[in-house]
């Protein structure tokens, strides 16, 4: 069954995954990142208006996260074809996971029933995780304004590295 985001919570261990990320990064897994902190953030879609700009505020603070010693990994359904595509129009200088099978978005919780125009559907909520060096959740953004966010999770790195 899976995991609610409300569920998942600071001090939690993270739920491990695997997935292939863009085409020069491979498997994307979560043991790789132990010993560092590791930025997983979820979005709905690849070029999409509010999608493009969270990965470019990450990409624009790609060092400052290093400088922490920190990774940034954003997830989405799409495909690694699609992602390479998003990579390559946008400069991006971040690691994108395709959660094509939706293992990992449903892990995490953030595979949820959305509305628009009184249509229901399901999707990715918007949501980043903060995970420590041990593999555990320090943070949980669950329902992410896109406008200020890189800098909010920043902010709170600082926070656990100092």
């Amino acid at each position: 069954m899976p995991v609610k985001l409300t569920e998942l919570k600071s001090g939690d261990a993270a739920p491990e995954f695997s997935m292939p990320g863009s085409s020069d990064s491979g498997t994307l897994s979560l043991s790789d990142y132990v010993g560092k902190y590791l930025v997983l953030y979820f979005y709905p879609k690849d070029n999409t208006p509010g999608c493009t700009t969270e990965a470019l505020n990450f990409t624009a603070q790609k060092s400052a996260f290093a400088e922490l010693n920190a990774e940034i990994i954003g997830v989405s359904r799409d495909s690694v074809k699609k992602h390479d595509n998003f990579i390559a129009k946008k400069d991006l200088g971040i690691l994108l996971g395709a959660d094509i099978e939706g293992q990992v978005t449903e892990d995490y919780g953030v595979w949820v029933e959305k509305s628009m125009y009184g249509k229901t559907y399901m999707g990715i909520q918007r949501a980043t995780f903060l995970i420590g060096p041990d593999g555990r959740i320090l943070e949980v953004w669950p329902k992410v304004r896109v406008k200020g966010h890189v800098d909010a999770v920043l902010e709170t790195l600082r926070t656990h590295v100092c």
